[in-house]
Order: structure tokens, then C-alpha cells, then sequence
């Protein structure tokens, strides 16, 4: 079933909003070598485009962090940058992220000049003045919503880019050609839902879209760890557990696990507080074929416990 709808946002444990700027404004200071100083640039610069990719597009998942991450010049944006030039250019790029959630359904964004959305508080005015000006993609879009039948699938026709998609965007194809649609998470529903939808949407693989999944493995912002540098590991005892055993997870394919996050380790409740950002991981593992082993593609923590884990499938 596709409809025609508006977009709405339930009520969330949203961090980026409310109460929480005051904690997105702690945030701002953590990210790698961003500086006081975030430049105006809009797109990052680029010299050269990319070739096509070649052959069915992977699956991925991006731990995307603070928006900071956009203006940072660090270890994870540089592996960012090397990640969408080994990739090539898709045809399209399905983004699920973190930061667009709906209730009992899920929408479809078939925007075709999509805007860029600054969805945070508390940060420095030049993050504000970015844009990542990428078309949109309706056809592939309107591709996606069909092969979600019999679900309830919703068409957003205004719907933008939010910065779970263009913040890491930004640095894997900064030429901002790529053309981008995004899918929203239906937060109504459990981890298996989610792995299905993932599942649904593979075979967009086969037509060069890029399925990316945009969240964290490990998103406490209440107990982030402001002025610590990035660090391979974890700094306290869940947020390094959870992550360590996600990944044990997801390399050996028990998507069975993964789904029932709730039940990973002790501590998943404080490494887990709210799966908006935890699901778009489903997503990625859903799209990923029989026989694909999943590649880590970055691996660290910043602010001391947000797992920045990053994964390619195929």
C-alpha cells in the first residue's frame, strides 16, 4: 500500500532537541581535530568526480556521530573520504538514518531538490550555513515504496536531507552528484521489522542503489565523555562489551541476535537507551545477501562511548 502523506515526527527520547541542545552543545567540542572554527563550506572540495560503481552496490552502515563530524577533519571523516572513492559512484543512494523516525508506518522521501535540514541545537553558527545540495532520486524512490508491499508505505514529497544522511555525505561524495532518497524508521516497531524492510529493499542493490544505514552501534549522549579523544575502545565497560559482541554478531551473520539487541549484554540498556539509532544497523544487515561477510570498515569510539563502528556488506 503507497499513500501520499505529510511528514511527522513522534514523541521521542530525542537528544538533538529539547533539553538535549544543552548536551549538543557539550558534544560540539569532542569530534577529532574540528577546532573552535567550522568552516562555511558547502560542499566539502572536490577536485575530480568519481567513476560508476561496478556491479551490484553493497550494503552499508555508517556511525555517524556528532554533527561536528561534518566540518571535522579527523581519523573517521578521512576514512569517509577513502570509503566513497573506493566505492565509486552509485546510481542512487537509499539512506536510512537515524534522525528521521515516523509511527506505524514507514515513508519514502520522492523529494527531487531535497533541502538540507539542520536538525540540532547548541552547535556553532557555520554548521548551520552548510549545505549539501544533492538531487533527490523519485523513481528510485517510488521503486523503493513498491517493493515494501504489502506494507504501509507512505510518499513524502518535501521531505530533506536530515544530518544522518548529509553529515557523512559530505565527505564520501562531496560533489554532492549523487542523487539521494531517504526511508523513514517506523520507531513503533521491534528489531525484526526493521531487518525485513532491509531484506524487502535488497534487490535495489542489483540496480546500483547504495543502501546505507546511518546511526550508532553504541548512542548514550547522556553518557558521553566530553574532551576525550577518539580511541579504539570504549571507555567504560558496556559501551566496549556491547560493541565488541555486535560485532562478533554481525561477522558471523546472527542477524537473530542483533535483532534482539535488548538481550546483546548486561549493559545494553545504558549502551542501547532508545533504538533510533541502533536500527539503521537492521536495515544494512537486512539488504545483505547470502554469503556476503560483512567488511569493518572503521572501528573507534569518540567522546568515549559512541561507537563510530562503520560496516560494508558486499
Amino acid at each position: 500500500m503507497i499513500r501520499l502523506t505529510t511528514a511527522r515526527q513522534p514523541r521521542r527520547q530525542n537528544l538533538l532537541s529539547g533539553a538535549g541542545f544543552a548536551i549538543a552543545s557539550a558534544m560540539s567540542g569532542l569530534i577529532g581535530d574540528a577546532g573552535a572554527e567550522a568552516p562555511a563550506a558547502s560542499p566539502a572540495p572536490s577536485t575530480t568526480g568519481l567513476a560508476p560503481l561496478k556491479g551490484r552496490a553493497p550494503a552499508i552502515f555508517i556511525g555517524h556521530g556528532s554533527p561536528m563530524n561534518a566540518v571535522a577533519d579527523n581519523a573517521f571523516t578521512r576514512m569517509l573520504g577513502d570509503w566513497g572513492r573506493a566505492l565509486g559512484r552509485p546510481r542512487a543512494i537509499l539512506m536510512v538514518s537515524a534522525h528521521w523516525l515516523t509511527e506505524r508506518e514507514v515513508q519514502v522521501s520522492t523529494t527531487a531538490r531535497p533541502e538540507t535540514i539542520h536538525d540540532f541545537g547548541g552547535f556553532p553558527p557555520e554548521l548551520y550555513r552548510l549545505q549539501y545540495p544533492a538531487p533527490g532520486a523519485p523513481d528510485a524512490a517510488r521503486t523503493a515504496a513498491q517493493a515494501l508491499a504489502p506494507r504501509v508505505a507512505g510518499i513524502d514529497a518535501a521531505r530533506g536531507l536530515d544530518h544522518g544522511a548529509w553529515s557523512v555525505l559530505r565527505h564520501m561524495y562531496p560533489l554532492a552528484d549523487v542523487p539521494v532518497f531517504q526511508l523513514s524508521i517506523d520507531i513503533t516497531k521491534a528489531g525484526p521489522y526493521h531487518h525485513g524492510i532491509g531484506r524487502a529493499l535488497a534487490g535495489l542493490r542489483d540496480n546500483g542503489v547504495l543502501i546505507a544505514g546511518s546511526g550508532n552501534v553504541v548512542h548514550n549522549l547522556r553518557a558521553t565523555m566530553r574532551g576525550q579523544p577518539d580511541t579504539l575502545h570504549g571507555m567504560t565497560p558496556w559501551a566496549e562489551e556491547f560493541d565488541v559482541r555486535a560485532k562478533a554478531a554481525i561477522d558471523a551473520g546472527d542477524a537473530r541476535a542483533l535483532m534482539a539487541y535488548e538481550t546483546l549484554t548486561a549493559g545494553a540498556p545504558m549502551a542501547v537507551p532508545y533504538p533510533d539509532h541502533y536500527y539503521p544497523l537492521l536495515y544494512a544487515l537486512g539488504a545483505a545477501l547470502p554469503g556476503e561477510r560483512a567488511r569493518h570498515v572503521y572501528e573507534g569510539f569518540q567522546a568515549g562511548t559512541l561507537s563510530m563502528r562503520c560496516v560494508q556488506w558486499g
